[in-house]
């Protein structure tokens, strides 16, 4: 019997990654990565070791995930060690929970390794304390991919909850998200700040409120991560990343 390590390899920038996790990617027989795993760690696996990838489009998760979940079982149940390369933190919406009950189940020996998740580190990169000590003191990470799910009691649990809310997943249908917020009685000029692949040289961040981000929507796409809440003021006082890359290309 071989054994599973389910990492989390960051949000994008390589460095980012924890040294267990990198231990897990060079011990590694199999690889299995995921489509937003920064492609540079592969570099670290051993020559022959087999990387297999495991990108997910949207509306296809249910079929793909199936046939992970099969080759993490066959591979492990052959002898070989699996590392389970997972973009940000296996445990926040990366769906590392499901695979390590399937590893229960089986009776297959696996390990967690943590990852920095984008919600806090793209914030980070933008300037953007997701709590900050007079501005806010808790901080509710959200799946943004299906609003029309939640009732309006939810929504107002959102709403009047966390001082900072933290979509994932949730650019498409940010229109709905927006009015549903509004609609359960969160401020219109709340301020709102969408990170476009964070970490990464070609980040990018836009900021408005909550009534007005709707209408630059077109600037940018997924994977973005959202932060709603008074600490998105901070952005331009913060804004280390974007000033270091400018620098950093001043002298090329």
């Amino acid at each position: 019997m071989g054994k599973v390590y389910i990492v989390g390899a960051g949000p994008g920038d390589e460095e980012l990654i924890t040294i267990k996790g990198l231990r897990a990617i060079k011990e590694a027989d199999i690889i299995l990565y995921d489509r937003l795993v920064n492609k540079k760690l592969l570099e670290y696996a051993r020559s022959d070791a087999t990387c297999i990838f495991c990108g997910k489009k949207p509306n296809m998760h249910g079929m793909i995930q199936d046939q992970i979940n099969e080759q993490l079982v066959s591979f492990a149940k052959s002898g070989y060690i699996v590392t389970r390369l997972k973009g940000g933190d296996p445990f926040i919406f990366g769906r590392g929970g499901e695979e390590a009950l399937l590893l229960e189940k089986n009776k297959i020996i696996y390990e967690i390794v943590p990852g920095i998740t984008a919600g806090i580190s793209a914030a980070a990169y933008a300037g953007i304390p997701l709590t900050h000590r007079d501005i806010s003191g808790s901080v509710s990470f959200i799946n943004g991919s299906n609003p029309q799910s939640k009732t309006i009691e939810e929504w107002r649990h959102l709403a009047n909850g966390a001082e900072t809310l933290c979509f994932y997943m949730g650019v498409k249908n940010f229109p709905i998200i927006c009015s549903k917020l509004i609609e359960a009685g969160l401020s219109k000029t709340i301020p709102v700040a969408i990170i476009h692949w964070g970490t990464l040289a070609n980040q990018k961040t836009i900021v408005g409120n909550l009534d007005t981000i709707v209408s630059r929507l077109d600037e940018i796409s997924n994977p973005s991560i959202i932060v709603i809440g008074e600490v998105v003021q901070l952005h331009e006082k913060i804004n280390w990343f974007k000033e270091q890359c400018e620098t950093s290309e001043t002298y090329l």
